[in-house]
C-alpha cells in the first residue's frame, strides 16, 4: 500500500528498532530517522537523493512505517 498524498510516520515497532541500527542496515535506519509523518515520498527521495519507493513500501510491509495525514491536510482539502 502507497502513501500517495499522505505522509510516513514511524510506528512504535521502528521507533524500537531504531535503538539497534546494525540490526535494521544504514538505508533502512536512514529512511526511518527521517520518517517523521509530515514527509512525503517526494520529499524523503529529494532528502535521500535516491529512489527509495520501493524501500518504504518494504518497511511499511514490515511494520516499520504508516501512512498519516499531514498536520493542517484536512483543513486545506476542507478549504478552511
Amino acid at each position: 500500500m502507497e502513501c500517495s498524498n499522505q505522509r510516513y510516520a514511524k510506528t512504535s515497532r521502528a521507533w524500537d528498532a531504531l535503538t539497534w541500527p546494525d540490526r535494521l542496515g544504514r538505508e533502512k535506519h536512514t529512511v526511518l530517522l527521517l520518517a517523521n509523518g509530515r514527509r512525503s515520498e517526494q520529499e524523503l527521495m529529494g532528502l535521500l537523493g535516491a529512489d527509495v519507493k520501493e524501500l518504504l513500501q518494504r518497511l511499511q510491509q514490515e511494520g516499520f512505517l504508516q501512512c498519516t495525514t499531514a498536520p493542517g491536510a484536512d483543513d486545506a482539502a476542507a478549504g478552511v
